[in-house]
Order: structure tokens, then sequence, then C-alpha cells
């Protein structure tokens, strides 16, 4: 059984309420406010999150490493302040210790909010999208944390497929040895961040909250201890040309290329890159795609606490 109250883990006396009560929860990562977007989006983005999580009948939970304490639900103020933070780290996994003890403020990634989510028992996740296997890791191993643990951690993850700047087909294979069913809403293909199509299939297509909430109650019930990869495509008035940002993509791979970046700065890096290439229209594709995630991710959590009412 997963535990709700850790030592080194706060839950949000609203969180903690909810979880005790059966009510519907979504997790939501807070790389994206330290690392993921600029000052003020990244804060703007986040309150608006919420808002929209809150609108669809769910609570909220925010996580980060905050002074070294596990955070299950972030108010206001310590949004305000990670927003702002230059020192935060990225927190995935591995670092989770040893920024705990080390007294350290992060913001977490998939891997990182999956983790404790589920320690927590929220089983519903919303992210922008997953990380992956990046381009060229065939030379480089450079691939995701977040693949790994969406093999072990039953979770839900909402996402918007996986980042443009990564090679989705070899992200998609790694999903499928890791036992990570990537289902899609309203969708046969999967999407690629910025854009709805990126020319490859998902493995099961459902069209309402209610049916992707039953396969996580089914997953859950049948002891299935992988994550579930919901796949939920940016809306057509959002998303971008797929050649046009495709080759601002393969500019900013040359860049990092260039300038050495890799490893966990090479994502931050390249979406910065991208939306100082696209003049800003990167960046408003991601915050509407997050938002886009965080309405349905709400729906689904709402279905599948209904699932357990009696």
């Amino acid at each position: 059984m997963q535990r709700r109250d850790d030592e080194l883990i706060d839950l949000a006396m609203e969180v903690r309420a909810a979880l005790a009560d059966g009510r519907p929860v979504v997790a939501l990562e807070s790389s994206i406010v330290a690392q993921g977007m600029p000052w003020p989006h990244n804060l703007e983005t986040a309150l608006a999150v919420e808002r929209i999580v809150r609108a669809e009948g769910a609570v909220p939970a925010t996580i980060a490493v905050v002074d070294g304490r596990i955070r299950v639900g972030l108010d206001e103020d310590t949004l305000r302040r990670l927003s702002r933070a230059r020192d935060a780290h990225k927190a995935s996994r591995r670092d989770l210790a040893a920024l705990v003890a080390a007294r350290a403020t992060a913001g977490t990634t998939v891997a990182a909010t999956m983790w404790i989510a589920a320690r927590c028992g929220i089983a519903i996740f919303a992210t922008g999208g997953i990380g992956g296997v990046h381009r060229g890791a065939e030379e480089t191993f450079d691939v995701s944390a977040d693949l790994i643990e969406l093999g072990r951690t039953p979770v839900a993850v909402v996402s918007a497929g996986a980042k443009s700047i990564l090679d989705i087909g070899k992200t998609l294979e790694v999903l499928e040895t890791q036992g990570v069913p990537v289902l899609g809403y309203r969708t046969d293909t999967f999407p690629a961040f910025f854009t709805r199509d990126s020319g490859h299939k998902v493995d099961r297509r459902f069209d309402s909250p209610q049916a992707l909430a039953e396969v996580i109650a089914t997953q859950r019930r049948l002891g299935l201890q992988s994550g579930i990869l919901i796949a939920n495509p940016i809306s057509e008035a959002d998303a971008l040309a797929a050649d046009d940002i495709e080759a601002r993509i393969a500019a900013a791979v040359r860049d990092a290329e260039a300038a050495g970046v890799a490893r966990k700065d090479l994502t931050p890096f390249l979406l910065a890159r991208v939306n100082d290439l696209s003049d800003g229209a990167s960046l408003r594709a991601n915050i509407a795609l997050v938002k886009n995630n965080a309405a349905l991710a709400a729906q689904i959590a709402v279905a599948h606490a209904a699932l357990a009412e009696p």
C-alpha cells in the first residue's frame, strides 16, 4: 500500500484531505516552473494550470523540493519563489536523496514527480511533454529517466506526447520495451508536442475521460506496476506548422552540439533556443498544451474517483 505520509514529504492540507476522502487529485510537476519557461510566463502558467484543475473539479498538487522538503501542494508564495529562484536545481528521481539531504530547492521532472505522486497515492499527473530518446542517442546514449519511470511507477501521465526535440520513434520503442501502454485521447496518432501528429501510431484510442479512467482502474486491479501514457494532442488552433518547427529544432540541436550542452541541461537549452528561433511561438504553444493537458487530467481524475464511489 502506498504511503500518504512520510517524514520527508509534506502534504498540503487540501491535498491530504482530498486523498483521505477519495476526492480527485492531479499531480503537477515544477520543473516547468523552475527551468522550463522564462519569468513571468512560468508563474502565470503554473497558477493558470492550478485554476483549470480546480475548475474541472479536482485538487491540484504541484510537487517540488523546497529547502530539503518534498512538498506536495504549493501555495502561491512558494510557486512565486520557485519561479524566480535562479539557484533551483532540476530534480529527477536519482537526485532526490542528495537534494533533500543538502536542504536544497528544486523543480521536479516527470520522473521525480511520478515517483512522489505514487508514494502519496496520487494516480493521475499532468505535464507538458515527457522526456524521451534524444536525437543522436545511438552515440550519446541520452535517454530520459522519464521512460524508465513510466515502466515501473503506476501513475497515468497526461501529456502532449513527447517533446518535439526528441527522436519520437525511438522514444516509442523504449516505451514499448518498458511495457507502457500509449493511449491516444481522440487521436489515432501520437502527437509531437508542438504539432498534433508525429507520424507514429498510439496503441489504443479512447474518446472520453471516463473510458481512460476505466483503463487506469483496470490496470491497478490487475496489479500492473507500469505507468500509462495518455497522449493528448495540442489543439488545432494552437499547433505549429510541422516543417517550420522542425527546421528550428534542427538548428537548436546544432547550436547545442556546438556549445557542448548535454545531459540534464540539454532539454532546457533546446526549448529556450527553439523559442528564440520561433520568435516566441513555441512558448505560446507550450503554454496552451500544458493547460489543455491539465484540463483533461482533471476530467480523468474526476471520472476515476467516481469509479471508487460505493
